[in-house]
């Protein structure tokens, strides 16, 4: 990895992917919604101040995490029993399925932006190499890894190609626009699965042909955790500490027992 690259590039893949399965872990058992937010708003400052990626590709990665968000949240607030702040026949607003469908949204978001953090700042085939040797994982289990996370990356790319696609063959909407309706949608959701599925059954059969994962496979560039790395993993678990602490001493963290109380 160059000197020049981001300081978040820089850092072991395992290292990162371990971080964001442990913070994921540990906010599964927050249900308030302050705590969540306060570590949102840290991972979104790292993120942006630890990649080259730039505001507007942060909202978009935002926008799938935020529309499975507010899906909780409304989820939450109109079933969830308790205290009634608000009622319009069968409809009702209670402030448990606020305070818990908040956190439940913002946790999400949490989730998304570290996710998004270790996407735009790994490399796949770094992200491989570092499963592979520091991680122990099988080389047949490492590619297969490797090749989902090509599919992934792609996607965005495949999605542009095929909407454009589907825009030109499609009649013109009213004063000449391309169409940007549901179906329109639609239709380039299910083709843009055509399109994935096929490409993991071409790269399934040609990692079947090489003989993956028969033979004992050498290592050409070791990767190798740093004390940068365990820098980083130190510095993250600690705010992350430090938030859940606060914000116990305060009387704000609530957990399930909150909600079986």
């Amino acid at each position: 990895m160059s000197a020049a690259a981001p300081p978040l590039d820089r850092r072991n893949p395992t290292v990162k992917l371990g971080i964001v399965f442990v913070v994921s872990l540990v906010v599964m058992f927050v249900l308030d919604p302050l705590t969540p937010a306060v570590l949102y708003l840290l991972a979104v400052i790292g993120v942006a101040t630890t990649t080259s990626a730039t505001p507007r590709t942060l909202l978009l990665a935002h926008v799938p995490f935020a529309a499975f968000a507010l899906g909780v949240l409304v989820v939450n607030v109109l079933s969830r029993p308790g205290e009634v702040l608000w009622q319009a026949g069968v409809l009702r607003v209670t402030a448990e399925g606020l305070s818990v469908g908040g956190a439940l949204a913002i946790r999400t978001l949490l989730i998304g932006v570290l996710a998004a953090g270790f996407l735009l700042s790994t490399d796949a085939v770094a992200l491989m190499h570092s499963l592979r040797q520091n991680a122990r994982l099988s080389p047949r289990v490492a590619y297969a890894v490797l090749a989902g996370y090509r599919l992934l990356q792609d996607m965005p790319r495949e999605w542009s190609t095929i909407q454009h696609a589907h825009a030109v063959r499609a009649p013109l909407g009213r004063g000449g626009r391309p169409p940007r309706g549901p179906r329109h949608v639609g239709r380039v959701i299910f083709t843009l699965l055509v399109v994935t599925v096929r490409r993991g059954e071409r790269m399934a059969q040609s990692l079947e042909s090489r003989g993956l994962g028969l033979s004992p496979r050498t290592t050409w560039r070791p990767v190798t955790v740093t004390r940068a790395d365990w820098a980083l993993a130190a510095g993250v678990l600690g705010v992350v500490g430090a938030v859940l602490l606060a914000s116990a001493w305060l009387g704000v963290l609530r957990g399930p027992a909150a909600l079986l109380g």
